[in-house]
């Protein structure tokens, strides 16, 4: 999916007949930009090279009716603010000022008056942004250079990127399967509010949805969902055949299921009773899950809506994004155990991903197959997605790092994480932000680009550090 990334440059009118060549020239600086943003994923809707009041009304027109998810005001030379300030004020999109010279530096000996011009970007950027402020429109400021500027540009591919995944998670749709695990307050999650402060969809699903799509052992899905299964995972020798093939089977009717109701993401999670068929599909879920979350439709557990959105976050980031929660601090060698039974991002692994067979799931009824990895090491991202007191959602985040070293061989994901604080004073500060107890785990340090996330969707980001 694509950003739409509303995009125009600002002059002035008045400039164009007294400096011939003025106006093209920094039409050309404009397309620069434009085809830098196309590369970092954006669709670019241009408004062009706006340069009076009644041209800035056509675009902001143009960019609501476009629905973009962020604009970019490229500053090609000064412009009033007057000029400015319509193209933003009818999208609810943020803005982005971007700020860029063309040339390193003036010479001094040589420059008139028309270079002087076509390289002033900063004369009108504080009056802009006096303007914006005023005007209560959310916006930033890059500057820097027009080339040759690695920061600048990180900085804007940031942001698109981040627009990216912001226009993902308004228009995603996620299944919620079964029930939220019963007595995990910090699991209860407000449909509504989801949809009210994110965008995002919410199919309600039954587990007959599930059950009538679970297609007989000798059908030809799953046949071949039994060879990518033992194509991806190392198998263990207590895995009994019975066992493999009911869990082909579920995932097929896991496949099926995100395809008719055009899911994005799913959480689950149902107790059944006495082995029925329920607690059967279940305890059967874990494969089918975790190949669903490899290929970016994140499967959350235990009903944790808000961790399936955080995971989806990571995945469309590239960084991957593992169901997980605290499980040890480990004092002799600093560092917390995080994992989680269930589905993690096999693309994040640091092995072959192991299939093992649990003759229970603690804590929940059924027994069958689980998915034991470590994440690879190097540097990581955990988010959480939680809700306050006033029914507000919020991200915290933390940066890390995952070491190499043994982990629980019990059919859970598990990885050692180091964090810059020790690991008391880590889950002290964590804590304090009032999270859910599951997180998604991601490989990368991510926060800067979560950050511009967070600004884009209109939620408080906490960085834990």
């Amino acid at each position: 999916m694509s950003a739409r990334i509303g995009v125009f440059g600002i002059g002035l009118a008045a400039y164009w007949p007294q400096f011939p060549g003025m106006k093209p020239r920094l039409e050309g600086y404009q397309r620069v930009v434009e085809d830098r943003v196309r590369g970092f994923g954006g669709a670019v809707v241009s408004a062009g090279l706006v340069d009076t009041p009644e041209g800035a009304r056509a675009a902001g027109q143009l960019f609501l009716r476009e629905d973009v998810d962020l604009i970019l005001c490229y500053v090609a030379t000064y412009a009033t603010s007057s000029q400015v300030l319509p193209v933003v004020q009818k999208s609810p999109a943020p803005v982005l000022v971007l700020n860029l010279q063309p040339s390193a530096a003036l010479d001094y000996e040589t420059a008139d008056t028309a270079e002087w011009l076509a390289n002033c970007s900063v004369c009108c950027v504080p009056e802009i942004s006096n303007a914006f402020a005023r005007a209560r429109v959310d916006f930033h400021v890059v500057s820097g250079m027009l080339a040759e500027d690695a920061a600048a540009w990180r900085e804007i591919a940031d942001w698109c990127r981040a627009a990216v995944v912001a226009r993902a998670v308004r228009q995603c749709r996620i299944g919620f399967l079964g029930h939220t695990y019963p007595g995990m307050l910090d699991m209860y999650t407000d449909f509504t509010m989801m949809h009210a402060q994110l965008g995002a969809h919410i199919e309600v699903l039954e587990m007959d949805d599930l059950q009538k799509r679970v297609p007989t052992p000798e059908a030809s899905e799953v046949r071949r969902k039994l060879a990518t299964a033992r194509e991806l995972f190392e198998i263990d020798a207590n895995v009994a055949e019975s066992d493999l093939e009911w869990a082909a089977q579920v995932a097929v009717a896991l496949d099926r299921m995100v395809q008719d109701f055009a899911l994005d993401g799913l959480t689950y999670y149902y107790r059944g009773l006495d082995g029925n068929e329920f607690e059967r599909l279940g305890a059967g879920l874990i494969l089918g899950n975790s190949l669903l979350t490899a290929r970016g439709i994140p499967a959350s557990g235990e009903g944790d809506l808000k961790t399936c959105l955080a995971m989806m976050m990571m995945d469309r980031f590239g960084a991957g994004g593992s169901y997980t929660e605290f499980y040890a601090m480990d004092f002799r060698e600093n560092f917390l155990l995080m994992g989680h039974d269930g589905p993690g991002h096999l693309a994040i692994s640091d092995a072959r991903p192991m299939l093992r067979a649990l003759g229970l799931y603690h804590g929940k009824r059924g027994y069958g197959i689980s998915v034991e990895f470590k994440v690879k090491a190097g540097p990581v991202t955990i988010l959480g997605l939680t809700q306050t007191a006033d029914g507000k959602l919020k991200l915290i985040g933390a940066e890390g790092e995952s070491l190499a070293g043994p982990i629980l061989r019990i059919g859970n994901t598990n990885s050692r994480l180091r964090f810059a604080l020790p690991p008391a004073e880590f889950v002290n500060r964590w804590c304090m932000e009032g999270p859910t107890h599951h997180c998604a785990l991601g490989i990368g340090h991510n926060l800067a680009r979560i950050g511009k996330l967070a600004s884009l969707l209109k939620i408080p980001l906490a960085e834990v550090k």
